[in-house]
């Protein structure tokens, strides 16, 4: 085999492993980042008098509303980026979720506690803006939609 057939046989191989990872990792990133909000979700809905009386107690009016949306976002959403459905218009919506929650319930950086929830709100909301700028990737109903 000659040099150059070498280094393209190579070069053929390096292609199609990057391709295979970047097939994968949109997928695997949606279902890291997915669970945390699918767990949130259902741990407000087994407890909503509390979650509600915590939405309440920030200040934030209508807190009813605020448990329903709030669930809705973390519950469908959660299923929504896991199957790659609306998958950038999904990742934008949690993503400004996300950074409304770190605004209004971990806004106190004094509190070292809240300084932590607050910078992991926020470099969620990168992971999510991540996922909105690229989309969901090859193994997703988005995909298959525009086949």
């Amino acid at each position: 085999m000659s040099q150059t057939a070498a280094l393209s046989s190579n070069s053929s191989s390096t292609a199609s492993t990057v391709e295979a990872i970047q097939s994968f990792v949109p997928l695997a990133g949606r279902l890291l980042i997915a669970p945390l909000f699918l767990l949130s979700g259902i741990s407000k809905l087994s407890a909503p008098a509390a979650t509600i009386g915590m939405i309440a107690s920030s200040g934030l009016p209508l807190a009813t509303l605020g448990f329903v949306a709030a669930v809705l976002v973390e519950v469908v959403g959660s299923v929504a980026l896991i199957v790659g459905y609306r998958t950038r218009l999904v990742a934008t919506v949690m993503a400004l979720f996300t950074l409304a929650t770190a605004l209004a319930f971990h806004a106190n950086l004094g509190d070292q506690n809240q300084f932590i929830h607050f910078f992991k709100n926020i470099s969620i909301v990168g992971g999510l803006l991540q996922i909105a700028a690229f989309g969901a990737g090859r193994f997703s109903l988005d995909a298959r939609t525009r086949s």
